[in-house]
């Protein structure tokens, strides 16, 4: 698939790079009218980008489906917020577990908290937790939507509003916040009243696995928080890398 075909509506096709111009609100139209039932929303219930963009999926298609990964090892405010977007919006959201067997080896081989022991360690953990639960489930889908925007970090610098994720076979992936900036993000929160994790609160502007995340002081980078032991200037998990930035350990 081509990125023209991506958005290509009966005898009308647009080209991705017209999309850039577009809003969130009209590329998620686009994205629902093409791929629903076959879209979800990958919502990690820990940044506030999530829930504005389930807010405005469930405006243009109530039944907009929405998708969480479960590590087991998420925050009870993670799983307190997920029972609220559940009363607020009549959503059941897909919770995605990875393999319990897979999750048992590894904890008896490399102990239950390995992330701390080293860069590769943490990687594995994150590959067996979160990236091999999202290729599962994402073989069931044609189209995703992600929260990134450009300027979370460096890594994400040049993300597109709508791209082909290679690898997990040319799933197209939409990313309808890019050019949004965190101010614009809590003011539609603040004036929709959207539901967000009450971590934020406390200084966590992005919540992850619970020892994976912790507050961040003034002035710091939002993802000083993730990760805060390692040196690594690629603060990720694998999930948004390719395989190149990643070491061969993303999607």
């Amino acid at each position: 698939m081509s990125l023209k075909q991506i958005v290509e509506d009966n005898s009308k096709s647009i080209e991705a790079a017209d999309l850039e111009a577009k809003s969130a609100t009209e590329i998620l139209t686009i994205a629902i009218k093409k791929y629903h039932p076959r879209l979800a929303l990958s919502a990690s219930f820990g940044a506030p980008e999530g829930m504005v963009l389930l807010d405005l999926m469930h405006a243009i298609e109530p039944e907009a489906r929405v998708f969480l990964l479960d590590t087991g090892r998420l925050h009870s405010a993670t799983h307190d917020l997920v029972d609220r977007v559940r009363d607020r919006y009549g959503k059941a959201v897909e919770v995605v577990f990875p393999r319990a067997a897979e999750v048992e080896h590894m904890v008896r081989e490399q102990g239950m908290n390995l992330f701390y022991s080293s860069v590769e360690s943490r990687k594995h953990c994150c590959r067996i937790r979160k990236i091999e639960p999202l290729r599962r489930y994402l073989t069931e889908l044609d189209a995703y939507v992600s929260g990134l925007r450009r300027d979370q970090n460096l890594n994400r610098h040049a993300t597109a509003k709508v791209e082909l994720d290679v690898g997990n076979g040319g799933l197209v992936k939409f990313n309808p916040l890019a050019d949004w900036t965190h101010d614009r993000v809590m003011d539609y929160v603040g004036e929709h009243r959207v539901p967000i994790n009450s971590l934020h609160a406390e200084g966590y502007p992005s919540v992850g696995c619970e020892p994976c995340s912790r507050a961040v002081q003034p002035g710091e980078d939002s993802r000083a928080g993730r990760w805060w032991w390692e040196n690594d200037a690629v603060k990720e998990c694998g999930l948004h890398l390719s395989e190149e930035q990643d070491g061969g350990l993303g999607i």
